[in-house]
């Protein structure tokens, strides 16, 4: 159907759409549970947060689903070496996902204030760790992970896990939680009213600005002060994926190279700007809708950014750089794309209409009168 170089052009852009699609979903919902504690001071505005994406929250997870899955079928070697070098923070981000199913069945079990208090804390956690870790996660990517192979092609990680909390990964923290939150509190404006919507404006103008803020600021890190890597080999673009074969060199700020070269580039990290104050100005004005839509095409620009400033890296080493992972040399066989390719034209489509005809059909503004009147159904 498609040659090689072009089967592992597809499924870099393929998995990104899937990354696109599960930030914009599921990031939704952890950004609602991020917010709970603060946009709701009674029980029942609380319901009111849990309630805007009580019939979503689960179906979202397709997204997480498909895009983990996808990396596990298209770029086996990343996913292993991933696995290896973030075993500890992959654990810490399962186990804390864990507690949103809990959170949202048992919840509403029992009439107990404190009962309840317990799990809206076990929400919030639930809903901040992940992104957060994958903020530092995608922070250490940019500075290289300290893996390499040897001779049986078996990886080895020699780095640390406190290693993995330095600065600039931190601030990538940063980036990905407020990106969250923003997202979340737009939601929120756009699905609820009175006072819950209000202050969740309120958080969004918040979430916002931080978000431009330490975007920013680490666009001025990789520029100035952090390594980028670069290939200085022939690289064939055909050729069967052996990741250890090329020479790669870091240099400092070789992570802005593809801007460089193609300054339509730049749209990318404007748009996440851009659309983020817009997000912060629509949600304001209560115009949640609007709102929404800023804050996921901000969002889209954010992952596009760093997506785009890799390229074609996936998984820089920072101890052996020859040994990095780039979307030529850690794709699975050419059969195999061919394979996942037919059924990804099959699924994703059914994975989009899926998301639109639920969301559809389960659309209306929830509140506090509401969960009154459905109170033994509601979360």
């Amino acid at each position: 159907m498609f040659d090689y170089e072009s089967l592992k052009l597809l499924w870099w852009g393929l998995i990104g759409v899937l990354m696109i699609g599960f930030v914009i979903t599921a990031g939704m919902d952890m950004g609602v549970g991020g917010l709970l504690l603060f946009v709701g001071k009674s029980d029942n505005e609380r319901r009111v947060a849990i309630n805007s994406i009580g019939a979503h929250w689960d179906g979202n997870q397709v997204w997480f689903i498909a895009f983990g899955g996808c990396l596990f079928a298209a770029w086996p070697m990343v996913y292993a070496t991933a696995f290896s070098g973030f075993y500890f923070v992959m654990m810490l981000t399962l186990f804390s996902l864990f507690l949103r199913p809990l959170a949202f069945d048992y919840r509403n079990k029992i009439d107990s204030p404190r009962w309840r208090n317990n799990w809206d804390i076990a929400l919030f956690v639930g809903s901040m760790v992940a992104p957060l870790v994958f903020g530092i996660a995608f922070g250490n990517l940019l500075q290289g992970v300290p893996f390499h192979f040897d001779k049986f092609m078996r990886v080895t990680y020699t780095g640390t896990y406190l290693g993995l909390f330095n600065p600039f990964a931190i601030l990538s923290g940063v980036v990905s939680v407020a990106m969250i939150i923003m997202h979340g509190g737009t939601w929120l404006v756009m699905r609820t009213d009175a006072l819950v919507a209000s202050r969740a404006a309120k958080a969004v103008q918040i979430a916002a600005l931080v978000l431009v803020v330490s975007f920013v600021l680490a666009g001025v890190m990789i520029a100035q002060s952090i390594e980028g890597f670069v290939i200085t080999s022939q690289v064939d673009p055909s050729a069967l994926a052996i990741p250890v074969t090329k020479q790669v060199v870091t240099e400092l700020g070789a992570w802005m190279h593809n801007y460089k070269l193609q300054p339509l580039l730049w749209s990318f990290p404007a748009l996440g700007i851009v659309m983020a104050l817009i997000a912060g100005l629509m949600a304001r004005a209560g115009k949640g809708t609007w709102a929404f839509t800023a804050s996921a095409l901000s969002a889209t620009g954010v992952i596009l950014t760093a997506g785009t400033a890799m390229f074609p890296f996936v998984m820089p080493s920072s101890s052996v750089p020859d040994h990095s992972l780039t979307l030529w040399d850690v794709v699975a066989s050419q059969y195999t794309l061919s394979v996942i390719s037919i059924i990804a034209v099959v699924i994703i489509p059914v994975i989009l209409l899926y998301t639109f005809w639920c969301y559809y059909k389960m659309w209306r503004t929830v509140t506090v009168k509401e969960i009154i009147q459905n109170n033994h159904s509601a979360y």
